[in-house]
């Protein structure tokens, strides 16, 4: 992979995204742009070390429209979102969230990027067999056994059409299979919060061997970024996670024709709620003695926000083979946690739960609840190279769509019924029996969310 810009370990300088408008489009730029974008021969850009530097980035104009529509979504509606792709339709167009193709939105982005020397188009890449083993809100379209169909008709017709030379001008971040590649650690025999399914798609390897085959293909084309998808610090952040899935990213990129040089970086927090920053209290604060490791909330975990996990993820990614370039993306669309119960400094220091309770802005009930959280809001903006080894804070879950239903909807989307989008739910072993935290009356997976959305704007943190 051939990289033109210092490696990422070095300090950068922070860059906001910054508003603009082309076209009647709506469009994020970073820095000030005035040189044409063009290129008659339809070369593929050289790959740079990160992406979103110096760059627009694409607007969904299906999601810029539903939040439009909403009281207040203006605010907000010229942010750049990811495009998903979560289903063999939704290439052509259609889905859910989604109306609009591929292909025309890759055309969409051509025409936002006129006058822009560089900019980035995100689609996010979700659609493998047996999907999402412990979450049945996010279920997928394809059996546990149907690799071939995900690699024929899934991921072979998107290459074709990124890899069309119409768009080599354009870079185009992938961000591959959420909630996949860690389920094959944390939620497996012999452990409590093992699924049936989980143990099945560890057993046939068609995760590790999707996710390779996604990697190699769409990593062969020279304008593509591909970001790999690890889970969260609410996840991951244990020792008995951590290692083990760096080491399973590691097998998974010597699978088949993949390399580690098919990895751009990884991406955390992906359409969760866990905060970028806990700014009131950290790992290594003490109350009278005690670790905060040793509070309820934290439960022993080595991470008590995203940022910090990303940052102490990559540098093991790099111990287990992963070049030392890699970067990082955090997911910051519903991270806010902002209005009035947000804390304005450290909890009382009695006792180490008083203080982490008091101290903590993730006002979630526990932090493996991920579904349409309560309270929850509008986190940092869209930036580039925010902090030291991460590459850009991104809004890869479109805020206002639903992660899953409240009650059981039938739809021919593939997607099923998780009580952990039941607010009336007490839990299970992945949130440690706890109630789900999540609002009522919410749609499927992927469609509009109008509740959702308002309550976000309500508690944006930084506020609108």
């Amino acid at each position: 992979m051939s990289r033109t810009n210092p490696p990422r370990h070095r300090a950068r300088k922070r860059t906001a995204l910054v508003a603009g408008a082309l076209l009647g489009a709506g469009v994020m730029t970073l820095g000030t742009l005035t040189t044409a974008n063009a290129n008659d021969d339809a070369r593929p850009l050289e790959r740079v070390d990160n992406p979103y530097e110096g760059a627009g980035v694409y607007v969904n104009p299906d999601w810029s429209a539903n939040a439009s529509a909403e009281p207040g979504g203006d605010a907000i509606a010229d942010e750049p979102t990811a495009v998903w792709l979560d289903q063999i339709s939704a290439i052509e167009g259609g889905s859910a969230g989604n109306s609009t193709g591929l292909r025309e939105h890759l055309d969409n982005a051509l025409v936002q990027a006129e006058g822009q020397d560089n900019f980035v188009f995100q689609v996010v890449i979700y659609n493998l067999p047996g999907r999402d083993c412990s979450a049945l809100a996010s279920n997928g379209e394809l059996g546990p056994d149907e690799l071939d169909r995900y690699q024929s008709e899934f991921i072979d017709p998107i290459a074709e059409i990124i890899g069309d030379p119409a768009y080599a001008d354009l870079r185009i971040v992938t961000v591959i299979e959420i909630d996949s590649l860690p389920n094959l650690v944390t939620n497996v025999s012999p452990r409590e919060t093992a699924t049936p399914e989980c143990d099945e798609m560890l057993a046939n390897g068609n995760y590790v061997n999707g996710v390779a085959y996604a990697l190699e293909t769409l990593g062969a084309i020279e304008n593509v970024y591909n970001y790999v998808d690890a889970g969260h610090y609410g996840w991951l952040g244990w020792d008995s996670n951590f290692t083990p899935s760096a080491e399973l990213f590691a097998e998974t990129v010597s699978t088949g024709g993949a390399s580690a040089d098919d990895v751009h970086g990884f991406i955390v927090n992906t359409a969760n709620f866990g905060p970028t920053v806990e700014p009131h209290y950290t790992i290594d604060d003490t109350v009278n003695g005690t670790s905060v490791r040793e509070s309820d909330w934290v439960d022993w975990n080595y991470y008590v926000d995203n940022q910090t996990f990303a940052q102490g993820f990559r540098e093991e990614l790099v111990s287990q083979g992963f070049s030392s370039d890699i970067g990082m993306l955090i997911d910051t669309s519903r991270s806010g946690w902002g209005g009035p119960d947000r804390p304005s400094g450290p909890g009382p220091e009695t006792d180490v739960n008083a203080y982490v309770e008091g101290s903590r802005v993730d006002q979630r009930i526990h932090a493996g609840n991920w579904c349409n959280q309560t309270g929850a809001g509008i986190g940092e903006r869209p930036e580039a190279s925010p902090a030291e080894g991460i590459d850009a804070y991104v809004w890869v879950k479109p805020p206002g769509e639903s992660d899953g239903s409240s009650e059981e909807i039938p739809n021919d989307e593939g997607k099923g019924f998780d009580r952990m989008c039941d607010p009336t739910y007490e839990g299970n072993p992945r949130n440690n029996n706890n109630p789900s935290g999540a609002l009522a009356d919410a749609p499927i997976s992927g469609h509009w969310f109008s509740a959702q959305f308002q309550e976000l704007l309500a508690n944006a943190y930084p506020p609108l």
